[in-house]
């Protein structure tokens, strides 16, 4: 698929930013901080309703929302649709900045933790920027969707563009590789996370990288119209 020359301009423009944007948040949190949040929970209310089935948005600063209030981040938009349209799921934002395919393999079994049904796969911008291998992006990406299905939790993989720094024929390695992965492992498919966003000055930030909030609800909408049919069917909706 071709995205057009704006697309790659804006990227080959503005790749340097990225590498300081994706930075700006902080790591996965470590095992003993998280054990130390979790005894501050207080019990569980018995007469409470259950817990909501979860979808995880699992990637970058893309997910994350570097430069954006909490709730103006992707995964809260596709909450509040799907709140709106009376779809019983939690949306959990499980991005983390400057994270690569690889980083996003180390944490799983920490962004899988509780009731999840579907793991929205969204790395690889931080992959192309540094040029790491394609081959190793593929088989990270690949084990990210086979531990979940080992989970029988659904995946939706979106796609990434590399800025073609490091030529033409790594850009479009990296771009077949989402489509191959996706092709070989049969799940839902976004071609492209930033479709109608990337390289337009006008929905992005300062940086030329990140949405902002216009171009974020793009982002959302972009997501949603391949997350909403399969909310129908685990809802058995019409």
């Amino acid at each position: 698929m071709r995205h057009g020359r704006s697309i790659l301009a804006g990227l080959v423009a503005l790749a340097s930013l990225w590498a300081v944007g994706c930075k700006g948040r902080s790591p996965e949190p470590s095992a003993a901080s998280r054990e130390a949040a979790a005894a501050t929970v207080p019990s569980v209310d018995p007469d409470a309703p259950p817990a909501r089935p979860r979808i995880v948005a699992f990637g970058d600063s893309l997910t994350i929302g570097l430069g954006l209030l909490e709730q103006e981040a992707y995964p809260a938009l596709l909450q509040k649709k799907m709140d709106e349209g009376g779809y019983e799921f939690e949306m959990v934002n499980a991005g983390v900045s400057g994270d690569t395919s690889a980083g996003g393999l180390r944490r799983l079994d920490w962004a899988l933790e509780g009731n999840v049904k579907v793991l929205i796969v969204a790395f690889g911008g931080n992959d192309g920027l540094r040029g790491l291998p394609v081959a190793q992006m593929k088989e990270n990406l690949s084990q990210i969707i086979d531990q979940a299905r080992e989970r029988s939790i659904v995946v939706i993989l979106a796609g990434m563009e590399a800025p073609p720094n490091f030529g033409q024929e790594y850009a479009t390695g990296f771009r077949a590789a989402f489509r191959d992965v996706a092709l070989n492992k049969r799940v839902l498919f976004i071609p492209f996370l930033l479709s109608n966003v990337a390289g337009k000055p006008e929905l992005n930030q300062a940086d030329g990288i990140h949405p902002n909030q216009q171009g974020t609800q793009i982002v959302a909408d972009t997501v949603w119209s391949v997350l909403q049919p399969l909310l129908d069917q685990m809802s058995g909706s019409s």
